[in-house]
């Protein structure tokens, strides 16, 4: 029997029960990926995350799962393993991460306070998109996709995105897609709501990755690179989100809520 640390932080809040919850799991080395996905299935949260020790150009290798599957980016999850890193070695102003399969991902003490989580920037094309459409309901003004399975569904107003009620079984049918409702918002200049019912989680509280997506996107139309972001979840969250290059950097808090240890067969 191993004992691992365990942390459970929500991200992208200032204050408990609120953002998007993840478990932060640091290993000396990898686990055989059948213990790493029963792990995450006990946790039962959008994401788990994993971290073991790295060299070269990357402090740590990063992986993330969900209760049924590895993903291929959690922003969210990205930003609470940031933070317990951090807060563990106060001196320490950056960590570096090396993923499988988004390459390398970068959490930072933000100057007023927070951090800064620096993603890829991945631009999304217009694609008709009508059964996609149809399961998410409303009256979408228009439809794009990135590869990778990154769905933008861009809406008229806010208040359009918070009335959404989506069809699951639909969306779970279609296979594991991440579908991104946005609009301009009121209080903030974009708004979103993001569902993954493919990977096991109907709707996402806050989504780092979504951001990637919607960054490049909303940068063009409202002719600015940075700009300030609220995910309408019921638990809810805000960021700032930043184009710089390729780069999409989030800017948002994080709470710690429990520690512990977590018993490994």
């Amino acid at each position: 029997m191993t004992f691992a640390d365990f942390t459970q932080v929500d991200a992208f809040a200032d204050r408990p029960f609120t953002g998007n919850p993840a478990a932060v799991i640091p290993l000396d080395g990898w686990l055989d990926d059948s213990i790493l996905q029963a792990v995450a299935a006990e946790n039962n949260l959008a994401e788990t995350a994993f971290v073991v020790p790295a060299s070269g150009s990357a402090d740590y290798e990063l992986r993330w799962f969900t209760p049924t599957v590895e993903v291929a980016l959690c922003g969210h999850a990205t930003l609470a393993t940031g933070h317990v890193l951090l807060w563990r070695d106060p001196g320490r102003r950056v960590v570096r991460f090396r993923t499988r399969k988004s390459g390398h991902l970068e959490v930072r003490r933000a100057a007023g306070g927070g951090y800064e989580l620096d993603l890829p920037a991945w631009r999304p094309s217009p694609k008709p998109l009508a059964k996609i459409a149809a399961a998410m309901g409303g009256s979408p003004l228009d439809t794009l996709w990135h590869d990778g399975g990154y769905s933008v569904i861009v809406y008229p107003d806010e208040a359009a995105i918070r009335a959404l009620s989506p069809d699951f079984r639909a969306l779970r049918s279609m296979g594991d897609i991440l579908y991104i409702a946005t609009a301009r918002g009121t209080a903030t200049d974009v708004v979103s709501r993001v569902f993954a019912p493919g990977a096991g989680i109907d709707e996402d509280p806050v989504t780092g990755a979504a951001h990637c997506v919607i960054t490049p996107y909303w940068a063009e139309r409202l002719g600015k690179d940075r700009f300030t972001a609220f995910q309408a979840s019921a638990r809810g969250g805000y960021l700032t989100c930043r184009l710089i290059g390729e780069r999409a950097v989030l800017g948002g808090n994080c709470v710690t809520v429990i520690e512990g240890g977590f018993r490994l067969p």
